[in-house]
């Protein structure tokens, strides 16, 4: 097996465990999701660490803070990965409240402001980026969601101008429809692409490529919220056929875990846990790597699904 693969691995489950453990109450199907954002920064999670996290957070926020529900533990989590995590979510609370000038309140937002370059106007952005949620609504009403703000945000930095933006989001959404159907997934994963650069029918073809490659190995990778993961490790893999070899052994190692036998996660689910795991070993160490944008899409597709059930 791949000695770096084999590491990423290891510490993916000795960080859910650990975070499984400290972060009591926030789920089965948050944990490993939450694991993947130390994969991709190298780390490892420290229960000392997430402890004191959890406590800056509740003594910044209130019980009913945004903050405190869906994605309590993510964004503990992401705090205790920052060098200086009390200025941290300092700078994401004043963010957020910019946002919500623009916006509702949600969860998506909340991640949104995680991720806000420190430079520019985020006032400014945050015009913009409704601008793109309107035209988003405008061109998939029964499609676009709360969700979406996170993207919108996310776009009103991009150099693309709108007109480029909104372009983009609906050829992938037209080209990835003609395989996986209309749906919400299908939008988010549009989303996905157009955040990255080069051509439409490039950056859907190499995703596609990626999804055939993954069929040829014998797994069968998930048509649902798994897609937008796929989505983001497509655009960063070396190629399809070096990244389903490394998904077959990512795969492999996690089906000999607890949790994912056979009375654990489903097959699908495993597999987009090693698609996060591969991200983040191809992203590196960037601010706004795929790894955990990964992460913040499958938490607010829990959530919806969570919503819709109800």
């Amino acid at each position: 097996m791949n000695p770096m693969i084999n590491s990423l691995c290891e510490q993916f489950i000795q960080s859910r465990d650990t975070i499984k453990q400290t972060l009591k109450m926030s789920g089965t199907y948050i944990y490993p999701v939450c694991a993947n954002l130390f994969c991709g920064t190298g780390k490892t999670a420290e229960r000392e660490q997430l402890e004191a996290c959890k406590k800056l957070l509740a003594s910044k926020t209130s019980a009913f803070s945004t903050f405190r529900g869906a994605v309590h533990a993510l964004t503990v989590c992401m705090l205790s990965l920052e060098n200086a995590p009390e200025e941290k979510i300092s700078k994401v609370l004043n963010c957020y409240q910019h946002l919500k000038k623009e916006f509702l309140s949600s969860p998506a937002l909340a991640m949104a402001a995680f991720f806000v370059p420190d430079d520019g106007d985020i006032s400014e952005k945050a015009v913009r980026a409704k601008t793109l949620y309107r035209r988003m609504r405008d061109e998939h009403p029964f499609l676009t969601s709360s969700d979406d703000a996170f993207f919108a945000v996310l776009m009103a930095f991009s150099p693309k101008t709108d007109d480029q933006l909104i372009e983009d989001m609906e050829e992938c959404y037209q080209q990835l429809k003609d395989r996986f159907g209309a749906n919400n997934n299908i939008q988010t994963t549009a989303h996905v692409l157009a955040l990255g650069e080069g051509d439409p029918a490039e950056k859907t073809g190499k995703m596609l490529e990626l999804f055939d490659a993954i069929a040829q190995t014998g797994l069968k990778y998930g048509k649902l919220y798994e897609l937008p993961v796929l989505a983001s490790l497509s655009m960063i893999a070396p190629n399809a056929r070096q990244a389903s070899a490394d998904l077959l052994e990512a795969d492999e190692f996690l089906s000999k875990q607890k949790g994912y036998g056979f009375w654990g996660m489903g097959k699908k689910m495993r597999l987009m846990h090693a698609a996060m795991i591969l991200s983040g070993m191809y992203s590196g160490q960037s601010h706004m790597n795929a790894a955990a944008i990964s992460c913040v899409l499958y938490i607010l597709s829990l959530q919806r699904s969570a919503a819709a059930a109800n």
